[in-house]
């Protein structure tokens, strides 16, 4: 996913870049840029397999979101609560009660229920058993429990309360926002997964492309690469290698923009996450915008990601991401994608072929976990358990 500045311009067949900006090995951009939150699945996953050691992290500045026509910073401490103009006193009062529930709530321990039955009770039920208004209901939804459409309200409130808890965990780790990006970019991931494979005996064979994979009764034996085969028992793989084993369920438009300016209104933050929720623009779809810059070391000194995206919903999606390029003006550049979101069309079990469902459209990890756990059952029958480390020399605190 990662690609120098030149590279992206290629990519993209637009002309330049500009001499003044075009110092290649300054940039490593995204092309899906998506956030860790601290004490995320992926973060978890990342830190037992001991790949953390070839990584380095920086907190992401700020947790914004959109609201009646502007960016407000959803509260990170009492007193960011306390100065906030996203809801009224009260209702800052009933959404600490809410956070203080969610965040002693086990679901192990039905003492910690408070009457309410998580497997039951519908989200909606619950905000209105704490009595939230409307406003702090959308701050709640989309900002903290990131959820990208209404349907989580009538929902059992297990899910969402999970999901709350998680964010609050994550912010109480680095106090400022919940997210994490790697040092260099997401391109660092596939870097450290190599040289962690090198200590097992494993290889990673770049720029080689795939010709065939070749299929026995059904099952996969092998991958045939510029006149070679590459024996395998069982082998995973994203849409693009097996269109014929996947289904479209939607489309995902994203702009990749880069900017010599922070965003507006976001305290000069050199990196930042802003979502827009569906009911500020009467969609069925959030918005989201991830910036990162020259702190992250993605970026020349001075410059700035950032990426807007959605699920498309109309057959002009740049129209529908309009409200959040507006946020980000001036806007030097722009690399716009429309991709398709596939899904497998089974489980695998049978060829042993395993496929991955697409990237969506938020810009943090946490369905993508949901999609690499279940392929983890679907490979090995068991679930994916984080209980024993594979070596106990690693401190899990060094993410």
């Amino acid at each position: 996913m990662q690609h120098m500045r030149t590279c992206l311009y290629k990519k993209f067949k637009v002309p330049g870049p500009s001499k003044s900006t075009s110092r290649g090995k300054e940039w490593n951009i995204d092309l899906i840029p998506k956030f860790f939150l601290a004490t995320g699945q992926l973060v978890k996953i990342l830190v037992h397999t001991e790949v953390t050691r070839y990584l380095d992290f920086k907190v992401v500045e700020g947790s914004y979101v959109y609201k009646g026509g502007k960016v407000h910073k959803v509260p990170a401490t009492e007193e960011d609560a306390h100065s906030s103009d996203l809801m009224g006193m009260f209702d800052k009062r009933r959404l600490k009660k809410l956070l203080l529930f969610a965040l002693n709530f086990d679901v192990r321990n039905p003492r910690t229920y408070q009457d309410i039955d998580p497997q039951k009770t519908t989200t909606r039920d619950l905000f209105a058993r704490f009595d939230l208004g409307l406003d702090v209901i959308e701050v709640i939804g989309h900002a903290i429990a990131l959820h990208s459409s209404e349907s989580y309200l009538d929902e059992p409130c297990v899910e969402t309360i999970s999901r709350i808890r998680l964010y609050v965990e994550s912010l109480t780790r680095h106090s400022t926002t919940p997210y994490l990006y790697p040092v260099y970019g997401l391109g660092e991931l596939p870097q450290g997964f190599a040289r962690l494979s090198a200590e097992y005996g494993g290889t990673f064979l770049l720029n080689r492309t795939v010709d065939e994979i070749v299929m026995d009764n059904g099952k996969v034996t092998a991958v045939k690469s510029e006149g070679k085969l590459f024996h395998c028992k069982q082998l995973i793989c994203d849409p693009s290698y097996v269109p014929s084993r996947v289904r479209k369920v939607g489309r995902v438009i994203r702009v990749i923009c880069l900017l010599n300016h922070p965003v507006k209104n976001t305290h000069e933050a050199n990196s930042c996450q802003i979502i827009i929720p569906q009911t500020q623009l009467n969609r069925k779809s959030d918005i989201y915008i991830s910036v990162v810059s020259f702190n992250h070391n993605v970026a020349s000194d001075g410059m700035y990601i950032a990426t807007v995206s959605t699920t498309a919903e109309t057959i002009n999606p740049e129209k529908e991401v309009q409200p959040g390029l507006e946020l980000l003006e001036p806007i030097m550049q722009k690399f716009v994608s429309v991709s398709n979101l596939l899904v497998p069309k089974d489980d695998g079990t049978k060829s042993q072929i395993f496929v991955s469902r697409s990237f969506d459209a938020t810009n943090h990890f946490e369905s993508e976990c949901v999609d690499i756990k279940d392929m983890y059952r679907r490979l090995t029958g068991a679930e994916l358990s984080f209980v024993a480390s594979r070596h106990q020399s690693h401190n899990s605190d060094e993410d």
